[in-house]
């Protein structure tokens, strides 16, 4: 039998990075918290994130799954987050970026070719723009659309009243219902003076709850708030 001359290790002599440990906690925690659906794809692009000191593709929270989407586009209010957090810090994303973080999550292609193509988008696109009309695609109506993008853009705490401010939510607002075609602008006008009197005694910030309660006008004349 043929003497092997590769040399032989025992365990004194193999060096354990004295991080490894911990590294691999917090990739079992995020996996866990983020249950991805194709384990292999996420699981580099988490290493791959860390390596070049990026955001991981990781959910702040175990999430429940949605039963109000009128159908299953794949994505959540987590992995919607997850974007948000690694893609908000740029006001202008090519398309290409989008997608690398989009397939990481193993989201379909297709939907977001759906949203480039309803969005109108050449390169790149306003990330904001982008974000929101995502959004639409977990919420079915304008309204509904508008609290999921607050709690998502908000820098309350979790469970608090998910302010942002009434610029942005202007901005928003204003875009989804040019997009949407059926919001006359006169009704986002009057909308939008009424909603001004609340947030000029609260920081210039908006809530849910100031254009959700039943006295203020509806976001979309034909939806249900």
């Amino acid at each position: 039998m043929p003497i092997s001359e590769e040399p032989y290790y025992c365990h004194e002599q193999i060096e354990i990075p004295p991080l490894l440990p911990d590294i691999l906690k917090q990739f079992t925690k995020a996996a866990i918290r983020t249950q991805p659906k194709d384990p292999l794809v996420w699981s580099y692009e988490y290493f791959k994130s860390l390596a070049y000191n990026e955001v991981p593709p990781v959910k702040e929270r175990l999430e429940m799954a949605i039963s109000s989407q009128k159908t299953d586009t794949g994505l959540t209010p987590g992995l919607l987050k997850i974007l948000h957090n690694q893609l908000g810090g740029i006001q202008r994303v090519n398309l290409c970026k989008i997608e690398e973080k989009w397939l990481a999550l193993a989201l379909p292609l297709e939907r977001l070719q759906e949203i480039w193509r309803i969005g109108n988008f050449g390169d790149d696109a306003r990330w904001l723009h982008f974000f929101a009309l995502a959004a639409t695609q977990v919420a079915p109506t304008l309204a509904t659309t508008m609290k999921l993008l607050c709690e998502l853009l908000t820098s309350d705490p979790e469970g608090g009243h998910a302010r942002i401010s009434f610029e942005l939510f202007s901005d928003l607002y204003r875009y989804l219902a040019q997009i949407d075609g059926n919001v006359p602008l006169a009704h986002q006008e009057q909308l939008l003076t009424y909603l001004s009197f609340d947030v000029h005694g609260a920081c210039g910030l908006i809530s849910p709850r100031d254009f959700l309660r039943p006295s203020a006008p509806k976001l979309h004349p034909n939806q249900c708030q």
